[in-house]
C-alpha cells in the first residue's frame, strides 16, 4: 500500500513538471490582430481626431464585438497609418477583411511573412520596424 502512493505521488510530481515549465505567452500575441497599411482619416476635431481608418473614436469603451485595441505610426507622408488591430475574435475585423479598396493592406498576423509585412511597411516609413509597432494587453 506505502509503495502504490509513493508511486503515485512520483507519478502526479512527474507529470506536474510540464506544466510549471510552460512559458508564458507574450502579450503582443494574444487575441486577434490585423496589421494593415490604412487610409489616416479624421478632421483632427475634437469630435473628429486623425486617426487610422477603421479604428474606434478614442474615449467611447470599444464594442465586445470589434476592435477593442490600436496602435499606430504615421507614414512618412503622413497620409497614411501602419497599424496593428486587435479584436477578441476575427469576426470583429469584418470591415476591414472585405475592404477592396487598393490603399488598404492587410496581414493576418502570425500568418503573414514578417519579410512580406515589413516590405510593404517600408514603402510607406523607410525606417519602419515592425518590433516597434504593437498592442499589449493584458
Amino acid at each position: 500500500m506505502v509503495m502504490r502512493l509513493m508511486l503515485l505521488v512520483c507519478a502526479l510530481g512527474v507529470a506536474a513538471v510540464p506544466l510549471a515549465a510552460q512559458p508564458r505567452v507574450d502579450m503582443r500575441n494574444t487575441h486577434e490582430r490585423l496589421i494593415c497599411v490604412v487610409p489616416i482619416v479624421g478632421k483632427g476635431t475634437p469630435d473628429d481626431p486623425r486617426r487610422p481608418l477603421f479604428a474606434p473614436l478614442p474615449g467611447k469603451s470599444p464594442a465586445a464585438d470589434g476592435i477593442i485595441a490600436y496602435s499606430f505610426q504615421a507614414s512618412d507622408d503622413g497620409r497614411f497609418a501602419l497599424v496593428e488591430f486587435v479584436a477578441r475574435d476575427r469576426a470583429g475585423f469584418k470591415d476591414i477583411l472585405e475592404d477592396r479598396r487598393p490603399e488598404v493592406k492587410v496581414f493576418v498576423k502570425g500568418v503573414a511573412r514578417r519579410q512580406d509585412i515589413e516590405a510593404e511597411f517600408r514603402k510607406h516609413k523607410k525606417d519602419f520596424d515592425l518590433d516597434r509597432l504593437g498592442v499589449s494587453l493584458p
